[in-house]
This record gives C-alpha cells, structure tokens and sequence, in this order.
C-alpha cells in the first residue's frame, strides 16, 4: 500500500457527519478506530475535538503522526486503553476488519456512558462508462481475480446493507448500547483524469495486482475519461451506523 498516495487520493467525510456527530456526543475526547493516515481524524481535530488513533499498520500510523495525530499501533480488539475513556469513537472505511461483537464489546468499555459509536463508510458510484471501462480492463487483464467488478452494486441497491446488518447484531449481542441507527449523506465530486487514475490503485480490488498489469489497466480507464471530456463527477453516498453505549 502506497500510503502517500492513499492520503492523497481517498476523500474526506462530509462536513454535515462531522459536525453531527460532534454535537451528538457528551464531549470531544474522540477515538478513532482503524484510523488510517488520519484523515477523518484530522477533520475532528480541526473542529477542536482531541484525537487518538488506534491503527495495526505502522506504515499508515506514522503517516498519520506526521500530520499531526497521536496514532497507537494495535489491532483494536488486543490495544490496551489503559484505562482512558472516550466520548465518540469513529471508525472510517475500517470496522469491517473489526470483528462486529467483540470489537462492540471493546467500544463500550472505552466509551463514557451517553458516548457514542460510529462506523461509516464511501460508496463511489462514477459514471458508466468510467465504471464499465474499469470492470471489462479487470475481467479481461486478471481472469483470475476473485472479484467480479461487474457485479458490483450500485448506490441504489445498498451495497453496504449487509455489512451494516452485522454491525448492528454485533452491537446488539455485545448489549450496552441502545439501538443502532443508520443514516446516508449523499454528494458529489468532480474529477479529472489524473485524479481518478491516481486514486484507483488504492482499492482493494487493484492493490494486489502486478504493476504491468495495473497499468495496462489504469491506461483503458484513462482512455475512457478521454473520451468523455477528461473530467467527470462521481457521486457519493457516506454511509453511517451509530449506537449510543447506555
């Protein structure tokens, strides 16, 4: 994982989440979970909250130490809080690792009674003919490849239903938390070509592949956007679960 190139090139979260998650919790003493190279957590910390990532890739938790970010390399489940209490603990594009019980039961032993979980995640969804340009590249170039990117659904038919389903009984067996609701935030971002191509390696679905290949890959979506003017808005919808520990 290029992890310049992930900070780089993944989006931020919503300002609208943001800030309703601050105003929801009782203070700002906030854990971020999964925390990356920072950035959720740096859009916290410029809305005056105090952050502390916990993060199990080095690579990413010193990015994110240099940009500012108090980041303890661990596994969320096995890190130690030494007795510290949070008052919203957010995880971004990362509690699917987390395993969804005891990861819950994890959460409310660091969170002060009224704190808050949440989990959210970035549905892209970019024009067809970029998204098709990518999955026939894909299908042809890495026959092998054990996602079909054809198949992948839409905004519309809530790709990320089922995860947030194990969450939410993950948060219910663990118990301590009151029920756990969803919510959606929908919005757009135009790229260009550059932009696109630069963020592409940073999916799962393109991180394992060999570098000749990727490129042959990345050169037919590049090829597409040409065609379609050279820039293109991407919608997205910002996908949340949020419980309250009792």
């Amino acid at each position: 994982m290029d992890v310049e190139r992930y900070d780089r090139t993944r989006p931020a979260y919503p300002p609208e989440l943001i800030d309703h998650l601050i105003a929801a919790a009782p203070g700002r003493e906030i854990l971020d979970v999964g925390a990356g190279t920072g950035i959720e957590a740096r859009q916290f910390q410029a809305a005056g909250c105090h952050v502390l990532g916990v993060e199990p890739d080095p690579r990413m938790a010193e990015f994110a130490r240099r940009s500012g970010i108090d980041v303890e390399v661990a596994k969320f489940e096995a890190w130690d809080p030494a007795g510290r209490r949070f008052d919203l603990l957010v995880s971004g594009q990362a509690w699917h690792w987390v395993d969804p019980v005891a990861g819950a039961a994890k959460a409310a032993e660091v969170l002060r009674p009224g704190g808050i979980l949440a989990a959210f995640w970035h549905v892209p969804e970019p024009p067809e003919e970029v998204a098709e340009a990518l999955a026939d590249a894909y299908r042809r170039l890495v026959p092998d490849a054990p996602i079909d990117l054809k198949s992948v659904p839409k905004q519309s038919s809530d790709p990320y239903g089922p995860l947030i389903v194990k969450v939410a009984d993950g948060l219910r067996e663990a118990g301590r938390f009151g029920e756990p609701e969803r919510s959606r935030h929908d919005w757009e971002r135009v790229y260009t070509r550059d932009e696109w191509l630069d963020q592409l390696p940073t999916f799962g679905s393109l991180t394992w592949v060999e570098p000749t290949v990727r490129q042959k890959i990345l050169t037919e979506v590049g090829t597409a956007i040409d065609r379609i003017g050279g820039r293109f808005t991407t919608r997205y919808a910002t996908v949340a679960i949020t419980a309250v520990r009792d």
